[in-house]
C-alpha cells in the first residue's frame, strides 16, 4: 500500500496575512486544493492523510474537501507544534501495513502526478527518494555579518523539494530516533540521512515551487494563468 501525507499545518507567518497560506486563493481554488488534486490523480496513491491545525479540521472538510471531486477518501489528522511533529502525527495515523509513505508540503500546489509516481517507484527500489533540482545559481557561503567567506562548487548541489517517499518502517524509525534525540531536521530526508541510510534524489520541476511569501503566490498565479502548469 502507498499512503500519502500532505502537511498543511503551518501558520503562514511569513505570508503576513490573516488567512493561512494553504487556504489562499490560487486561480479559483485554495492552494491546498491543487496539491490534494495532484495526489488524488496519481494512480499509485491508495490513501491520503491531510494534516492540518486542529482548529481547521471542520473548515477543511466543509470549505475545501467537500467541494472537490476526489476518488480517494481524505483522512484528516491534527497537526503538531512544528512540521516535524505534524508529519509524525500523520505517520501514527496511517495503516501500519503500509509499505510506502510519500510526504508532501501542502503549499507546493504544482507537483506533477508523473513526478510523484516516479518518486514513489524510486523509493521502492532505493528505500528513500525525493524530488529536487540541480543548483544553477552561484552559491556563496557567508558569515554572521553576511560577508562572503567562499564560493561553493555547485556541481553536486541540489535544491530539495517534496514529495519525498520512503519505506514506511524506515521513515518511522527516522522520526522516532529524531524525537528521542531532540533533533529537528529541515526535511524528512535529513532524518533518514542521519541514520546513515541512502536517499536517492531525482529530477523534479522548477515549477514545483513552495508558496511561503506573497511574491510566491503572485508567481504561482502568473504561472497558472500563463498555462505553464
Amino acid at each position: 500500500m502507498v499512503s500519502a501525507i500532505i502537511v498543511a499545518s503551518g501558520k503562514g507567518a511569513r505570508m503576513k496575512g490573516t488567512m493561512r497560506k494553504q487556504y489562499l486563493d490560487l486561480s479559483g481554488r485554495p492552494v491546498l486544493a491543487h496539491s490534494i488534486m495532484a495526489f488524488d490523480s496519481c494512480s499509485l496513491v491508495e490513501e491520503i492523510f491531510l494534516v492540518v491545525p486542529e482548529e481547521d479540521i471542520d473548515y477543511c472538510q466543509t470549505e475545501i474537501l467537500s467541494l472537490l471531486d476526489l476518488k480517494n477518501q481524505i483522512n484528516l489528522v491534527c497537526g503538531g507544534a512544528e512540521r516535524q511533529d505534524s508529519v509524525y502525527n500523520g505517520l501514527q495515523a496511517i495503516d501500519k501495513d503500509t509499505e510506502t509513505v510519500v510526504i508532501h508540503d501542502g503549499v507546493r500546489p504544482f507537483v506533477h502526478p508523473e513526478d510523484l509516481k516516479e518518486c514513489i517507484l524510486s523509493s521502492k527500489k532505493f528505500g528513500a527518494c525525493i524530488l529536487g533540482t540541480p543548483a544553477s545559481d552561484t552559491l556563496k557561503s557567508v558569515d554572521k555579518a553576511d560577508i562572503i567567506e567562499t564560493t561553493l562548487p555547485r556541481e553536486n548541489i541540489w535544491l530539495a523539494q517534496t514529495p519525498q517517499a520512503f519505506q514506511y518502517d524506515l521513515i518511522l524509525k527516522a522520526h522516532e530516533t529524531a524525537r528521542r534525540d531532540g533533533y529537528v531536521g529541515t526535511d524528512d530526508a535529513s532524518l533518514v540521512e542521519r541514520l546513515g541510510e541512502n536517499v536517492k534524489i531525482i529530477n523534479g520541476s522548477k515549477f514545483n515551487i513552495k508558496i511561503t511569501k506573497k511574491e510566491d503566490l503572485a508567481v504561482a498565479k502568473a504561472m497558472f494563468d500563463a498555462g505553464l502548469i
